[in-house]
């Protein structure tokens, strides 16, 4: 996990402008929102947390305990200072999900946003997989966001929606090597890796979760009102993400 740590450690608080694209704003945000559902009086693991946006938004939304855990110091670090400004009671850890020793208390949901796509090997998002479901309570659920593994490279872009997907000609056990740009003022980059269907579904059944579900992303009415239906038509045909809800 030493790349992710590194790359995010860069990125820092430009990483809450991602949010604001509209891939982010009208789609991945609403429709991952729309997914975990009702939290209220719920304690929730958010694994690779980055600057706490969904610890944030489920404290908000009513979630009586939220712990965000993330490998970069630098991530943990910008969402400290933003519950230092706003305090919410949302506690961060700095911490490797794959090698992640079991936590005081099981939780009733777990997060994994892009997650995955930073194991280096089958071994190691069989490790991660694990963690989560080690820290959940019998029947909780974990919620995953990540690159589609259906996404085709050279179908329709998602440049117009924010965020730039590139090959980069490297190849992981998971799946084949990607950079991700966000198209902000000044464009930030990452790079992670794409897993096959089949890894995210093997590793996910051995670490002992008994549903696994695949989750289409939607745009959400206040998308449509803002740019008509007709500028979705890429997205559609060639959607850059995928959710997954899972039950322990």
């Amino acid at each position: 996990m030493s790349d992710a740590r590194q790359q995010y450690d860069e990125i820092g608080e430009a990483y809450e402008g991602f949010k604001a694209l509209p891939l982010e704003q009208y789609a991945a945000v609403p429709s991952f929102l729309a997914m975990v559902g009702d939290v209220h009086g719920k304690t929730v693991l958010d694994l690779a947390c980055g600057t706490g946006f969904y610890s944030r938004e489920l404290r908000r939304r009513g979630a009586a305990d939220v712990l965000g855990i993330d490998v970069s110091a630098q991530m943990a670090a910008v969402a400290q200072e933003l519950e230092h400004r706003r305090p919410l009671g949302v506690r961060y850890r700095v911490g490797d999900v794959a090698e992640l020793a079991p936590l005081e208390q099981p939780f009733d949901l777990a997060l994994a946003v892009q997650l995955l796509s930073y194991a280096p090997d089958i071994a190691t998002t069989e490790r991660m997989c694990r963690v989560a479901h080690a820290n959940l309570r019998p029947g909780g659920e974990l919620f995953v966001l990540n690159q589609s593994p259906d996404f085709d490279f050279e179908g329709p872009a998602p440049d117009k929606y924010g965020f730039r997907s590139e090959l980069t000609g490297g190849q992981a056990e998971t799946g084949p090597q990607v950079r991700i740009t966000a198209l902000l003022d000044a464009p930030v980059s990452f790079v992670a890796n794409r897993p096959r269907r089949e890894v995210y579904e093997k590793c996910l059944h051995a670490a002992g979760f008994s549903e696994v579900t695949w989750v289409p992303l939607t745009v959400s009415p206040a998308g449509l009102r803002a740019f008509g239906a007709d500028h979705w038509a890429d997205f559609h045909a060639n959607p850059p993400l995928e959710m997954l809800r899972c039950r322990a």
